[in-house]
């Protein structure tokens, strides 16, 4: 595709400066989409709206939960929500390949935050033992990362049933998926829960050299060129809130539920634990949080390309920004 740099020096010298003074009267109303419902996973964003960050930074937030049947890609693309969390990298390509006028301004989780999951006692011990199996997995990214990973084993989209996995892993309990995907910090607790660790066998995409970060904020591209400014200020102000939860998970985790209170805390724990490790490794331990790691998002692309999951090179300088989160210094970034 051919495609405009979003941030044109020309540009931005024309937008007029968007942060005010703490305290400021006139506040400018945004929104952020998240990926899904409210639980530790969100938990700094969470902190910093608590502790009135976005506020000092300009911005009047509205956090609205996500759900089963949204796609932040299109919300945002449409302008009905300001910014999102989005599935990952391989949404911003599947986004980016429909011509959605989205932009990844950050990444939250800087490696693959979910496993492929079978029975350890099961007949399943190699990628290549998915031929004629029964799986399912979440049609907002994983899949093509699943489709990607099963292509280089061999397989194609004929050898097995994929389908659509719903919000619920009892199928997969029950015995009828050979297969269940599962992130880290979610729906691996309750397999271990229900089934127990020693039960289960994972297949984790960097483990076959495959890396898709994900959680990855994004912007219109109007909304990338035309203010910048708010942007870098809406990234400041997460990051300053990530931070303090990272730094504080009991923090963290208070702050998620006084949102949403019947969360069961010992699993919002585990989440804030494990979302943790994800969002402090790769790129980001050098870089500091939300880091957007080119060298892996190019690999990541050239990865799809080459086993047609995605059909035609995309222009990553386009679709990834990491301008908004150069312009704050780097001891801020850090966790």
């Amino acid at each position: 595709m051919n495609r405009r740099h979003l941030l044109a020096a020309t540009g931005a010298a024309a937008v007029t400066p968007f942060i005010r003074p703490a305290g400021a009267q006139n506040l400018v109303r945004a929104s952020l989409r998240l990926k899904w419902l409210t639980q530790a996973q969100f938990a700094g964003f969470y902190v910093a709206l608590q502790k009135g960050y976005y506020r000092e930074a300009g911005i009047d937030l509205t956090i609205n939960p996500g759900g089963p049947n949204l796609l932040t890609e299109n919300l945002v693309a449409s302008g009905a929500d300001t910014f999102g969390l989005s599935g990952g990298t391989d949404s911003v390509f599947a986004a980016r390949e429909r011509n959605l006028p989205i932009v990844c301004a950050g990444v939250m989780h800087q490696q693959t935050p979910f496993v492929f999951v079978t029975r350890a006692d099961g007949p399943i011990r190699t990628l290549a033992d998915f031929r004629g199996k029964t799986i399912t997995t979440w049609f907002t990214g994983a899949n093509f990362v699943l489709l990607g990973m099963l292509a280089q084993a061999g397989l194609s989209r004929s050898d097995f049933t994929m389908q659509p996995q719903q919000v619920s892993v009892q199928p997969f309990v029950d015995r009828q998926v050979d297969v269940v995907t599962a992130t880290r910090y979610n729906e691996f607790f309750t397999l271990m829960q229900r089934v127990g660790r020693d039960n289960l066998r994972t297949f984790v995409p960097d483990d076959h050299g495959i890396t898709f970060p994900r959680d990855t904020v994004i912007v219109s591209e109007q909304t990338a060129r035309d203010r910048p400014q708010m942007v870098t200020a809406f990234l400041r102000a997460t990051i300053r809130g990530w931070r303090e939860a990272l730094r504080d998970g009991k923090a963290g985790v208070d702050a998620v539920m006084s949102v949403a209170p019947t969360l069961n805390r010992p699993h919002q724990e585990f989440m804030m634990e494990e979302a943790g490790k994800l969002m402090v490794a790769g790129g980001a331990a050098q870089n500091g949080l939300f880091w957007i790691d080119r060298p892996v998002i190019q690999a990541a692309h050239d990865f799809f390309l080459r086993h047609e999951v995605i059909k035609t090179p995309l222009d990553l300088a386009a679709a990834y920004n990491s301008s908004f989160l150069e312009a704050i210094p780097l001891a801020d970034r850090m966790a």
